[in-house]
C-alpha cells in the first residue's frame, strides 16, 4: 500500500485508492518556521523541570502547576477536569530531568496510530482511522508552517476562491482578557492533520499544547470512541467542546457569503457552509 510521509512518521500513513495521491506538498511530522520568519516553533525557550523520576507529579513539577493534563495515554477531557473552560497544557520538554516515559509527554512523541488519507466522494481527500481509537487518544497534529498575522492575512487573499484553503488560526482567551493567536498553513509544509475535513459533529478535538516555548503544538484528540473506519474530523470554528458558553462566529455579511465554502460533513445540525473567519478573509478595503 502507498504511504504518504515518505518514512518520516513513526507509524506508516497510507493512501488509497491505489495509483492515487494528493497534490505534491513536503510532508513534516511537526510544525516548522513560515517564510516570513516571524516564528520559530523548534526554539527552546521553557526552561526544564528539576524532576529526577521517571514520571512527573503535581504539584512539585512546575510544568504541571495547572494539574495533571493526561490521564494514562489519554487526555483528560474538560468533563474530567474543574474548571468549565480549557485548561492550558504544558508538557515536559527536552530540558527537563525527567525520562522519556514520563506521563506528562505524549503529544511530542508524534503519530502513533495507523490512518489511512482517502479520496472521499464530495470533500476531496479525508482521514480515516485503520484501528480503534479510544476517546481522549492523542491522534495527530495539525503541522504546517507558523506565521504571524500579517503573513497568514496576505497568503488568504492571494488565494482564489477555487482553491482550497489550509490555514488555521487558533485564537487562544486568557483570564486577563488578552488573546493569544497561532497561524498554521500545511498548504506547502505540512502532514497528515492537512487532509482532515470539517464536520459540524466532529469525532475529534482540536487542544493547543505547549512543549518547548509558547508557539503550541495544534494536537488533535479522539473527542469519542472511534471505530476502525471512520472519517476523522474536527470543527473547524474551534467551538466543539472549547468552552463553556462559547460565542458563535459572526454571521457573515451577505457579500461575504459569495466566498463561503458549503459543508458536505452530513450531520443533523450541519450548518451548510464551512466556518467563517472574516479577519483572515475579508477583503482589503479600496482605494479613495
Amino acid at each position: 500500500m502507498a504511504e504518504l510521509s515518505g518514512g518520516s512518521e513513526a507509524v506508516p500513513v497510507a493512501l488509497w485508492p491505489p495509483g492515487e495521491a494528493p497534490p505534491p506538498f513536503q510532508y513534516s511530522p511537526e510544525s516548522v518556521a513560515g517564510a516570513d520568519g516571524e516564528l520559530e516553533p523548534s526554539e527552546v525557550t521553557f526552561p526544564g523541570c528539576p524532576c529526577r523520576r521517571s514520571s512527573c507529579q503535581p504539584p512539585e513539577c512546575p510544568c504541571l502547576a495547572r494539574g495533571l493534563s493526561y490521564s494514562g495515554q489519554c487526555l483528560r477531557l474538560p468533563e474530567q477536569q474543574e474548571q468549565p473552560f480549557s485548561r492550558p497544557v504544558f508538557e515536559c520538554n527536552s530540558l527537563c530531568c525527567c525520562g522519556e516515559s514520563c506521563q506528562n509527554r505524549l503529544v511530542q512523541r508524534g503519530l502513533r496510530l495507523r490512518l489511512q488519507v482517502f479520496r472521499t466522494p464530495r470533500k476531496g481527500w479525508g482521514v480515516r482511522a485503520l484501528e480503534p481509537i479510544p476517546r481522549g487518544s492523542f491522534v495527530c497534529e495539525y503541522a504546517g508552517e507558523v506565521l504571524g498575522f500579517a503573513e497568514a492575512q496576505r497568503r488568504i487573499q492571494a488565494q482564489a476562491p477555487q482553491e482550497p484553503n489550509y490555514i488555521i488560526a487558533v485564537r487562544e482567551h486568557l483570564h486577563d482578557g488578552r488573546v493569544m493567536e497561532t497561524f498554521v498553513d500545511p498548504t506547502r509544509v505540512g502532514n497528515v492533520g492537512r487532509f482532515l475535513n470539517h464536520s459540524c459533529e466532529p469525532n475529534l478535538l482540536m487542544v493547543p499544547v505547549r512543549v518547548d516555548s509558547m508557539v503550541p503544538k495544534l494536537a488533535l484528540f479522539a473527542a469519542t470512541d472511534i471505530p476502525a473506519g471512520e472519517e476523522l474530523s474536527y470543527d473547524y470554528s474551534g467551538r466543539f467542546q472549547n468552552v463553556a458558553g462559547a460565542s458563535r462566529e459572526h454571521e457573515p455579511l451577505e457579500e461575504e457569503n459569495s466566498l463561503r465554502k458549503p459543508c458536505y460533513c452530513g450531520s443533523r445540525s450541519c450548518a451548510s457552509f464551512l466556518p467563517w473567519d472574516s479577519s483572515l478573509f475579508s477583503t482589503p478595503a479600496s482605494s479613495p
